[in-house]
């Protein structure tokens, strides 16, 4: 019934929260942070003590944005934003105003075009690195997320759990099979560096990593322990990986799960762990529509990219897998989703007495 319900209102009361309409709502801040919540967040002494680091790579929906986090708010924490440039301007305005109005929360020092599968996503998650550990805020662990993600644990749950992986890192890392080869033996580049034309074509072949690095794919998301964030920053290694990975196609999907699995490594994941799945790691919970309906139910919303985008007939699945976050959701094509699991998000907090 209540599923019926949800439907009849997406249907007949759909209405679409401007960008624009943000930027009004934040150039009174004192209003703002008060008519939001963002000066009732409880915190507990275990938070206090256990800050969480985040880098937000975005590019539309600044109400989105704003959802996302407040649902991961907390006062201990610290939120680097990176938003594309070639984002539109009304966009870039309402995320610098947004963050003009939380003390914790700002905008990365440096700001990449991002353009899909090639290295200048990795490098707005860099930027938002080095500001990070140039941050006064003693984090514990970096978690980066995109802007259609939401959260299906409170902070105080990612807390808990954080403080379980005692230091190791949380990620999908798994051997590639011969497609996924493909991406990392040829050489890519950038055709036409404009919004609409931003294809990769393949050139040569690429000569194999340095340091005889064994390459594994996963994800571009991730949860890495501060310790690991340093060990990158300094080491001459990942450097040059770095480097090498710069003319592969869709490297974020390869670096961060193969820069774990190197000896040595804070938290490493040793090479002859088994494969860690996106479905085993907690970090981000996504439904491709190639293992439905044999890893999870068939999608309730629609696909693009062949990645469900949620409906309400996700919610229960998403909430009782296990993982922390969630992707994607899109205001647009179906809100009550996000709405229901703040909803239950402030439920949650409510046991931890908040």
């Amino acid at each position: 019934m209540e599923v019926e319900k949800a439907l009849i209102i997406k249907k007949n009361q759909l209405v679409e929260d401007t960008d624009e309409s943000l930027s009004v709502a934040t150039s009174n801040c004192p209003l703002f942070i008060q008519t939001r919540g963002y000066d009732d967040v409880c915190v507990s002494e275990e938070e206090k003590d256990f800050p969480i680091a985040y880098s937000l790579v975005v590019h539309k929906y600044a109400w989105m944005v704003e959802r996302l986090i407040k649902a991961i708010y907390s006062p201990a924490n610290i939120y680097c934003i990176h938003y594309d440039e070639k984002s539109p301007a009304p966009f870039k305005s309402a995320i610098k105003s947004l963050a003009s109005c939380l003390p914790n929360v700002f905008i990365a020092s440096k700001i990449e075009y991002v353009y899909y599968a090639s290295f200048n996503r990795v490098q707005a998650d860099l930027n938002c690195f080095s500001d990070l550990l140039r941050s006064e805020v003693k984090w514990k662990y970096l978690i980066n997320l995109c802007g259609q993600d939401f959260p299906l644990r409170t902070n105080i749950e990612l807390v808990s759990e954080l403080k379980e992986l005692n230091g190791t890192n949380m990620l999908e890392t798994i051997r590639p099979n011969k497609y996924k080869k493909q991406r990392f033996t040829h050489n890519y580049e950038l055709v036409g560096k404009s919004v609409l034309k931003k294809q990769l074509a393949r050139k040569k072949k690429k000569s194999p990593p340095p340091h005889g690095i064994e390459i594994f794919v996963g994800s571009a998301y991730f949860v890495l322990s501060q310790d690991f964030i340093v060990y990158m920053n300094s080491s001459a290694v990942v450097k040059d990986f770095l480097k090498w990975s710069e003319d592969t196609f869709s490297p974020d999907e390869h670096i961060w799960a193969t820069l774990v699995r190197i000896p040595g490594v804070p938290g490493e994941v040793p090479r002859s762990h088994p494969d860690i799945t996106d479905l085993v790691s907690k970090t981000r919970l996504v439904k491709w529509f190639g293992y439905e309906p044999h890893l999870y139910p068939p999608c309730s919303g629609i696909h693009i990219h062949e990645v469900c985008i949620y409906s309400l007939g996700e919610l229960r699945w998403l909430l009782n897998y296990g993982h922390w976050f969630a992707n994607k959701f899109d205001p647009n094509m179906d809100p009550i989703p996000i709405q229901c699991l703040e909803e239950k998000l402030e439920e949650r907090r409510k046991l931890f007495g908040c």
